[in-house]
Order: structure tokens, then C-alpha cells, then sequence
């Protein structure tokens, strides 16, 4: 079904950068960058996909059943995305809050064309339809100098939710915390800009070169767009094993070694971020249990401090041994949304955020990856990320912090707009 022929790849950081240029001409592109991240989970640096040869788009009805089916009969490479609206099609859920970007539920694509990158071995794979373009095409990368001159607009963004509304909000959601409807509930907020037009590859490398994230993703569709420069891993399965990391608990970095020091102690040490991480954990610990073989479920490390170029993360991670009587999608579905984007518990935290959030989530706290052919996966948790419709002109990026009991309205809403910072500083 595919050649397959490998590379030596001199100067990879530059390759990179040729490869997702390259990949511009393309209709559908999924690019992901490692950036070297060190990840025992991580099979390859980069991840270049483009050019469907056969697609799946859908809104959430049926929508996991549909994704089982096409991976089931397609069994070949898939690249795409889950959208945080597929909680309706897992629970009883609805979706009716402002959606600017309008991005279908479920998008997934077989691509003619992949690349993967590891240290400096280059494979590629080619559907043999089209194989005869390989050499060619890898000739024309290697030689690629971006030519893509659309400018970027400047970009005027407002805020979906005041300050004082933010305030508000996240009183209420402690007035449910405290009656005992939820312990934890993550709560979001838009920052958008209409009749905007940017340059989406120009954005992307600016971000990715800022943030240096482990799950950076350049995601095209057409006129839509994902410019992603994500730190956490939504879920990995790998044979029988299923891997979960979820981010709960995030400080500010400093340009001074030593402040920078006490920002990540205290981060180790907060009693709050630690009890939010924790009952993610537990979150995470119990969906994967719905597919997992007896007494396999395991928590691998809880609350490590990871450091990237924007904030310090805490991060956990949970694996188990998935039953064989469950397909590969099983896992994603029965997990997902994400804990980390929702709160605990899982149901009753969605319901409340739907009523107090005033934007449509859509692929923001959603997940980006891939499928194998022989069914493993690898998908993100789609934060940190610009999001673009440039038929709409429409520019978006959502950012949130999880409420608990120990919250300090004041507090969470700095922690926003320190994880707006990146997206602020390459928009405007």
C-alpha cells in the first residue's frame, strides 16, 4: 500500500522548518514537532502528513462510532482531530454557546504523503499511487526557501469575558464546589479577533520558536488552521498499553535563575495546584479502568515539575494494559474529554462550564494525533494554540485555569494571562 525508503538528514532543526513550508501547498497538513523534548513516550522529533487521499468529517452524532469504523476499514496512517464538543456525543451534553471558527466536530484524513523524523533518520512513506513523486519531492524540500508572503493584519483582540464577569463566574463555580456539585471544574475563557487576516505558517514558527513545546502542532484543513505549541499529552497507546499525562498546576518562568528556582519549588510545594493535579489523577486513574485488564491501572509519577520556555507544569502519568476485546478508539472514547480540560467530577464539571463559559469550545481542549496502521495512537490536549478560520477571518485562542476550593478568583484570573503570554506577544 506504501513505499517506504529512509533518509540521513544532516541538520534536522532546518529540515523541520523546509518540511512544514514545503507542506504549505497542501489542502490538509498535520505537522508535529517534539522540539526535541526529552519524552520516553515519544517515538519520533517531527511528524509531517499531507494530502488526503481519502477523509472523515462529522459533527459529534455517532461521531466515535463513525471514527472506529473508518480507522477499522482505512487501517493505514490517520492524522486529525477530536473536538471538545464530542462530550455530547459521550453524555447527554449540548453545545450552544458562540462559535466564531465553526470547525467540524471530528476531521481525520489517510495522507498520500508522510514524513517522520527521528534524530537525523528521515522515513518517508508514499501511498503508491504516488510514489513516483518521492525523490522529486524530497529534492524540492531539502532546497525549499519559503516564499509565502501573505501579511498579517494587525491583530486587535478583545476579550470575551471581563474581568469583573471572570470574577463573577468563578464565584459561582465556588458556590457549586461548596455545595459538593463538583470538587474541580476547569474554567475557560476566548480572546478573539474579527476581519482579521494573518499569516498561519509565520504565526506558527513564531509561536513554536517561543514556547519550544513537546506537542507542537501545525494543523491545516482547507482555510482552517491549528497553530499549536501544547506541552501535554492527552493519550498514547502503544500495543496494549495506554499512556495518559495530564497538566494541572502551572508557575510563571523568570529571567532570573534564582526567582525562577522559587517559582518552581513553590509550584512543587502549593497544596492547591498538588490537589488539583491529584484529582485529575484520579479522574484519569478511572477512565482508563473502563478498558483496562485487571489490576493494571498505575500511576507512574505523580506531580513531577517539568520546565518549559513560558511556565512550569506539574504533570502526572498514569498507564494501563487495555483489554484485547477493545478497539483502539475505545480507549479514546472512554476517556475522553480529557480530565485536565474538565474538572471532577467529569460529568457535572461540563455541565457547569457550559452555562458559565460564553464560547464554544471546539477544538480548543480538544485533542490532536494520529493513528498507526496497526491501530496504536498518539494525540495532544489542544492548549497553548491559536485557532483560524481565514474564510471567517476569525482568530481565537482560549486559555483556563482549574477552580477548587482553595481558589482565589484574583489569582486564576492572573494565571490566564500567564498562559496567554505566548499567544498574546505573537498575535499583536
Amino acid at each position: 500500500m506504501r513505499t517506504s525508503i529512509y533518509k540521513f538528514i544532516e541538520d534536522p532543526i532546518a529540515f523541520k522548518q523546509q518540511l512544514v513550508s514545503w507542506g504549505q501547498q497542501f489542502r490538509e497538513i498535520t505537522f508535529l514537532d517534539s522540539n526535541s523534548f526529552s519524552d520516553e513516550y515519544s517515538n519520533f522529533d517531527c511528524v509531517l502528513a499531507v494530502d488526503a487521499f481519502t477523509s472523515i468529517k462529522t459533527d459529534y452524532h455517532s461521531a466515535f462510532e463513525d471514527l472506529k469504523q473508518y480507522q477499522q476499514t482505512t487501517k493505514d496512517w490517520l492524522f486529525g482531530y477530536l473536538s471538545y464538543d464530542l462530550k455530547n456525543d459521550v453524555e447527554h451534553l449540548e453545545s450552544n454557546n458562540h462559535d466564531g471558527l465553526d470547525f467540524a466536530d471530528l476531521f481525520f484524513f489517510q495522507p498520500k504523503k508522510i514524513f517522520l523524523l527521528k534524530e537525523n533518520q528521515l522515513e518517508i512513506q508514499y501511498l503508491n499511487m504516488c510514489d513516483d513523486e518521492l525523490e522529486d519531492d524530497f529534492s524540492e524540500i531539502l532546497n525549499y526557501t519559503n516564499s509565502n508572503s501573505i501579511a498579517s493584519n494587525s491583530v486587535e483582540i478583545q476579550q470575551r469575558i471581563s474581568k469583573e464577569s471572570y470574577l463573577d463566574k468563578v464565584a459561582k463555580l465556588l458556590e457549586h464546589i461548596h455545595q459538593g456539585d463538583v470538587y474541580e471544574a476547569n474554567f475557560c475563557m476566548e480572546f478573539f479577533a474579527e476581519n482579521t487576516k494573518i499569516n498561519p505558517l509565520e504565526k506558527f514558527l513564531k509561536l513554536n520558536e517561543i514556547s519550544q513545546a513537546p506537542f507542537s502542532v501545525f494543523f491545516k484543513n482547507n482555510k482552517q488552521f491549528l497553530l499549536s505549541a501544547s506541552p501535554e499529552r492527552y493519550l498514547k497507546k502503544e500495543g496494549e498499553n495506554l499512556i495518559s499525562q495530564p497538566i494541572k498546576g502551572t508557575s510563571k518562568r523568570f529571567a532570573d535563575p534564582v526567582e525562577d528556582e522559587i517559582s518552581k519549588n513553590s509550584l512543587s510545594l502549593d497544596p492547591k495546584e498538588r490537589s488539583e493535579n491529584i484529582m485529575i489523577t484520579d479522574l484519569v486513574r478511572n477512565d482508563l479502568s473502563r478498558t483496562a485488564q485487571n489490576s493494571t491501572v498505575e500511576v507512574k509519577e505523580l506531580c513531577g515539575i517539568y520546565s518549559f520556555l513560558q511556565v512550569h507544569q506539574m504533570i502526572s502519568t498514569i498507564t494501563s494494559k487495555m483489554d484485547s476485546k477493545y478497539a483502539p478508539v475505545d480507549g479514546l472514547r472512554t476517556t475522553f474529554p480529557m480530565g485536565s480540560m474538565t474538572g471532577a467530577p467529569k460529568y457535572a464539571a461540563m455541565k457547569i462550564i457550559e452555562e458559565l463559559e460564553e464560547t464554544k469550545r471546539g477544538l480548543y481542549s480538544g485533542a490532536v494525533g494520529y493513528f498507526t496502521p496497526n491501530g496504536d495512537f498518539d494525540f495532544n490536549v489542544v492548549i497553548r494554540s491559536i485557532l483560524y478560520n481565514s474564510a471567517h477571518q476569525y482568530v481565537s485562542f482560549s486559555v483556563g485555569s482549574a477552580i477548587t476550593s482553595l481558589s482565589v478568583p484574583e489569582k486564576e484570573y492572573e494565571e490566564c494571562f500567564v498562559k496567554a503570554k505566548a499567544m498574546l506577544e505573537v498575535l499583536q
